[in-house]
């Protein structure tokens, strides 16, 4: 008996098997019959075991491929699709097979138990048969078309996803192998802004400077770092932005900080900055720029202040009272070289709306009197702070007394303090050690950061500032602060008031 239960488990299995095999072959299409083909019906076989006798007697029939035999008959005939086409030919094979396998179900169930303990008799299966199958079940003629659903297939929509039997998923608990589920499609979206970021992003652009550019390669930490800075530099912000460079101290180093902070700027932005000398009686911005169309100063452009104000006044009006520096791409609004008048805080408003028309960003030039009402009004006006120092005694402590006096002017001030940017530019000899092992941790805590501006002997000659005379680490150091400045300047922005 053990042995009979294990050949019926070895059957079964094998079955299983030729299940799913069959399950990926193509199936035929039953709705074109064979009208030469012969009407074969099947012989009975009392050698079938028990589980091919519970199932229906046409049900593999009619999924087997031609030429391939019965699951689960070791002796049964192969079905053919003509056969099962033909109109009767149906009916009477079912109605052999129905007959045969009740005979050798009773037989079969004298002989042994049923492997799967199934109790079920063969007169419900031939019952359900014959309710599937309303023309073998009322014995209608051979001539007439009986009504069965292989004769007449439906077409689905889309082909079903093929289903095990109860007795093959025993064996392949899983479902069939190496079958994975289709992935839902993705719903295609033609929206112009998930179309660009689809876009595959572009590849880095080589190197520019040393070895790297010969052979073509990815720039080193060095270059990328002066790549993100410059592209930080160049932020689009949403309206015009001001920028003041503050020092009480004269010699501080204010003047050459402005166009260094200006020049890169315009550099990294491709123009819009311009540098403004606010000083209330007189700068020397003049002498540390470029001469280039005119010798007008604020004075004379506040003279011409009803025709610049105008809605049809152009750029080119007002740029007729500036002087461009082509090396760094800004352009400068001098001081007066005269003391005959005085800038005041109207006049500073005045100025600073007609610059905020066309320029995107301001970088301011203040004097040395905190008291006087345009350096005030400059405060107020300004998105960020830029505070340049050297190493000496009497630069840094006008540097503390100032942010002390601005912390004692509430939130707006105080703010403004922690946006700041230290700016050290130090010329031959200015460095005192001490001073800058005390003062630099006092600096780097109240400031958003401190950058260090190597010496340059361009800058230390105190003529006409050339951004193209600069040494390449004096540029670069010019391009970190105005990144610095920038990143300060989203921050204010972004955070309301």
């Amino acid at each position: 008996m053990t042995d009979s239960h294990n050949s019926g488990q070895h059957k079964d299995r094998e079955a299983a098997a030729a299940e799913v095999r069959r399950m990926w072959q193509p199936t035929p299409s039953w709705s074109q019959p064979d009208p030469g083909a012969q009407p074969e019906t099947e012989p009975a076989d009392d050698s079938k075991d028990a589980l091919s006798q519970e199932l229906p007697g046409d049900a593999w029939s009619a999924h087997s491929q031609p030429g391939q035999a019965t699951p689960y008959g070791g002796h049964g005939s192969q079905a053919d699709p003509g056969t099962a086409g033909t109109p009767g030919a149906h009916s009477a094979g079912a109605h052999s097979a129905g007959s045969s396998s009740a005979g050798a179900h009773s037989a079969s169930s004298a002989e042994q138990p049923d492997p799967w303990g199934s109790s079920k008799a063969s007169a419900p299966e031939s019952s359900s048969w014959s309710t599937a199958n309303p023309g073998s079940a009322t014995g209608a003629p051979t001539g007439t078309p009986a009504a069965d659903s292989w004769t007449q297939p439906a077409e689905p929509a889309e082909p079903p996803a093929p289903q095990l039997s109860p007795t093959a998923q025993q064996f392949f608990p899983q479902g069939i192998p190496n079958q994975h589920p289709q992935p839902p499609q993705r719903e295609v979206s033609y929206r112009a802004d998930e179309l660009i970021q689809a876009l595959p992003l572009p590849r880095e652009a080589p190197a520019e400077r040393g070895v790297r550019s010969v052979l073509r390669m990815r720039p080193g930490s060095a270059e990328r770092a002066e790549r993100i800075a410059r592209a930080t530099a160049a932020t689009a912000f949403r309206r015009p932005v001001t920028i003041t460079v503050a020092n009480p101290k004269g010699g501080s180093g204010k003047t050459p900080t402005t166009l260094l902070l200006a020049g890169a700027l315009g550099q990294a932005r491709g123009g819009g900055v311009v540098a403004w000398d606010n000083n209330e009686l007189r700068g020397n911005m003049h002498l540390r720029t470029h001469d280039t169309n005119a010798r007008s100063t604020v004075t004379d452009l506040l003279q011409a202040m009803p025709m610049l104000t105008q809605p049809d006044a152009r750029l080119g009006d007002v740029a007729a009272y500036l002087r461009h520096q082509v090396a760094g791409q800004y352009d400068v609004l001098t001081s007066a070289t005269t003391t005959y008048s005085q800038i005041e805080a109207k006049d500073f408003d005045q100025i600073h709306r007609l610059l905020s028309r066309f320029y995107k960003v301001l970088v301011i030039d203040t004097g040395n009197n905190e008291g006087s009402s345009n350096w005030r009004e400059a405060m107020k006006a300004s998105d960020a702070l830029v505070i340049p120092i050297k190493w000496k005694s009497l630069s840094c402590a006008a540097a503390v007394q100032m942010l002390e006096e601005l912390d004692h002017q509430g939130p707006e001030a105080q703010r403004l303090i922690r946006r700041a940017v230290i700016a050290v530019s130090n010329g031959p000899g200015d460095v005192n050690k001490e001073v800058e092992k005390q003062l630099r941790p006092y600096f780097e805590s109240r400031a958003a950061a401190v950058v260090d501006i190597p010496t340059d002997p361009h800058i230390a000659a105190e003529g006409a500032l050339d951004h193209s005379a600069l040494q390449p680490a004096t540029r670069r150091a010019g391009l970190e602060l105005a990144a610095k400045v920038a990143e300060q300047i989203t921050i204010a922005l972004n955070v309301p008031r």
